[in-house]
């Protein structure tokens, strides 16, 4: 398991994108560390997105690739566990904290697999409106090669790999991404553990959404299934759904207030999150910019 070092850890990187270019970063200060989950299952932590790791005779899946910058310490991280070679790779969304190695990845020989939605808007580029940052479009090695629309499933190295779009949560692209044998569930940046969760209205995201697609994951896993977050600690089925609990709470708040014609400036200052603030509050998402999240999701047309 890791801890709140890695929670803070997760948020400082997030407040790097936050409040700076990522070029002016020292990644070298960076420690991409390995956190075991199962026998051939692990988590690579402080690479951006929460990465996993499968490792087996048909080579290294990895769900997701971190920041681009720190591609070389992901590859090395992984050196650390195995020598097979990376060879596939699933995005759970097109978000540059968990595509950014894609490139790296894929001219060394994996093969990229994500939602349809994820190749096109890694090809048009995107615009963050939360950190103001225009995102360009992405090199042709970073777009996924495999892309489908519904579900996908896998057969790797002796495990049934499930692959679930969602509809639009925390992008229109998200999926869930389950290791059935190993009984791991990888949810994405539908779970951001121990934070309030990042919602990109721009790519379709909203509240609501995310409720749905953790309602989903909590129907493929049971008591025993180990949850990857897209950010924080692992955690477990009880845990991820306090935190949908949690969601579903402000979601219906806001939305109530959505309907009753309150504007957006007046449903912020209600403090919808209060109770939750002191928990989940206290990372670069700070509470108000967080509502004005969920009514920017909850009222887009």
């Amino acid at each position: 398991m890791y801890t709140t070092r890695s929670i803070v850890v997760a948020a400082t990187l997030a407040l790097l994108v936050q409040t700076t270019t990522l070029q002016a970063q020292d990644w070298s200060k960076v420690d991409v560390r390995v956190v075991p989950v199962t026998d051939n299952v692990y988590v690579l932590a402080n690479a951006g997105g929460n990465i996993g790791v499968l490792t087996g005779p048909d080579g290294v899946l990895l769900i997701d690739t971190g920041f681009e910058q720190l591609s070389e310490k992901v590859t090395a991280a992984v050196k650390t566990i195995t020598e097979q070679p990376i060879r596939l790779v699933i995005n759970t969304h097109w978000h540059f904290d968990h595509t950014g190695g894609n490139a790296h990845l894929s001219m060394a020989g994996a093969l990229i697999v994500a939602h349809e939605n994820v190749r096109t808007r890694m090809t048009q580029g995107q615009y963050l409106t939360v950190i103001d940052q225009q995102v360009p479009p992405a090199p042709p090695a970073a777009l996924p090669a495999i892309t489908f629309s519904d579900t996908l499933q896998l057969h790797w190295s002796g495990q049934e790999v499930q692959v679930l779009h969602v509809a639009p949560a925390h992008t229109d692209g998200d999926s869930l991404v389950f290791l059935r044998t190993a009984n791991v569930l990888h949810v994405g940046d539908s779970c951001f553990n121990g934070m309030y969760p990042f919602i990109d209205v721009n790519a379709g995201g909203s509240l609501a959404g995310v409720v749905k697609a953790l309602d989903q994951a909590l129907t493929l896993a049971n008591d025993k299934t180990r949850i990857i977050p897209g950010h924080g600690p692992l955690a477990g089925v009880a845990e991820l759904r306090a935190y949908r609990d949690m969601l579903a709470t402000v979601c219906d708040r806001v939305g109530k207030m959505v309907k009753d014609g309150k504007s957006r400036a007046q449903i912020v200052a209600s403090k919808p999150t209060s109770e939750f603030d002191a928990q989940l509050g206290q990372s670069w998402l700070k509470p108000d910019t967080w509502v004005g999240l969920v009514v920017d999701g909850a009222t887009r047309k």
